[in-house]
């Protein structure tokens, strides 16, 4: 097999990309490293010594960078993204710019290829918006919606919200349309918060990573809200098993959507991994709250149901067991993080 992966370098991308070229298969990675960790996680594929990698130093806004790294691939990651709200809500023309006009690029280059690629994108839960429509009860250490014991599956109403969830929406329904009309054969994942080894996260985006690493330093972290909000935090193993499972399946049910996550079982209130630095033995940090943020979600929590039955998935790695190899992870590495 023969993969382009754009975000190559990025968190999900260099754990992908290093689990494909562990199998044997080529792997293309497209990345402008302009994220923070970016250069780290390069490094690190390059050390594992592959002839079968490729890095091409682009800009998925870049349409003839696609076009040249897509020719005769089997299977397209789509993974590159502007990935934070506030990045969104400062600067919307470039989230729409990467986010929207990136991923029609990608798609442009893929439908012209014979045979058409697989397209595996990853989407985002913030396409559902605050989910103001569901009730939200507060159980005293974390908030639940009784109404959804077993998570918030695909037929929730789509409803962007942020700058960012318009742009990824909006991405999210061009995949879902070319499948459609040009027939290229994609699976969507709308995805929870995913963690693990090779992430250089902030209060922004990747939270488990970050809390993990300011743990062990000692800095304060800031927490929007009151640290209740609760979120089914999922290991970047898992996911890669899930992308390729979908892979696989993409031909057959072209256009698919699946919420992905750590479902109902891996749902933790973010509070709960700066608890989990105590039980450790690693102090915690103390904490700064700050407001609220637009469109942040008391709770959101992924029905797997749906990737179970079609993937024969589900998540191998709880959340103390994953915790703790961050913290691992992280402290072999603490010198890789400002």
């Amino acid at each position: 097999m023969r993969n382009l992966v754009t975000g190559g370098a990025g968190f999900v991308g260099a754990n992908l990309t290093a689990e494909l070229l562990a199998r044997g298969e080529d792997v293309v990675a497209v990345d402008n490293l302009s994220r923070r960790g970016t250069e780290h996680n390069l490094r690190w594929l390059r050390s594992l010594g592959s002839p079968r990698f490729t890095f091409i130093h682009g800009d998925i806004r870049d349409a003839r960078v696609l076009a040249g790294a897509a020719s005769g691939v089997d299977a397209v990651f789509h993974l590159a993204a502007q990935v934070a709200v506030t990045t969104s809500i400062a600067d919307p023309r470039l989230d729409f710019d990467v986010n929207a006009l990136g991923t029609l690029n990608v798609l442009e280059a893929c439908r012209v290829q014979t045979p058409v690629p697989v397209v595996i994108f990853t989407s985002t839960n913030k396409v559902y918006g605050g989910l103001e429509h569901l009730e939200v009860v507060d159980a005293g250490d974390r908030y639940i919606i009784p109404a959804l014991s077993g998570g918030l599956d695909e037929r929730t109403p789509l409803d962007f919200h942020s700058p960012y969830g318009c742009s990824k929406g909006c991405a999210d329904q061009y995949i879902r349309d070319y499948a459609r009309i040009y027939g290229v054969p994609s699976v969507v994942f709308r995805m929870s918060c995913i963690y693990g080894p090779h992430q250089f996260g902030n209060e922004d985006q990747g939270w488990v990573m970050h809390f993990a690493a300011s743990c062990l330093k000692g800095r304060p972290v800031r927490v929007y809200g009151d640290g209740k909000q609760v979120r089914d935090i999922l290991y970047v193993s898992d996911l890669v098993a899930a992308m390729l499972r979908a892979r696989e399946a993409a031909p057959a049910s072209p256009g698919m959507i699946l919420n992905i996550g750590g479902g109902p079982g891996n749902a933790v209130p973010i509070h709960a991994v700066l608890d989990m630095a105590s039980s450790r033995g690693t102090p915690p940090a103390s904490v700064e709250f700050g407001p609220w943020r637009s469109g942040d979600q008391k709770v959101y929590v992924s029905s797997i149901a749906r990737a179970t039955e079609v993937l024969g998935w589900t998540p191998q790695m709880g959340v103390e067991d994953g915790v703790e190899a961050i913290f691992r992870w992280a402290e072999h590495n603490l010198d890789l993080f400002p």
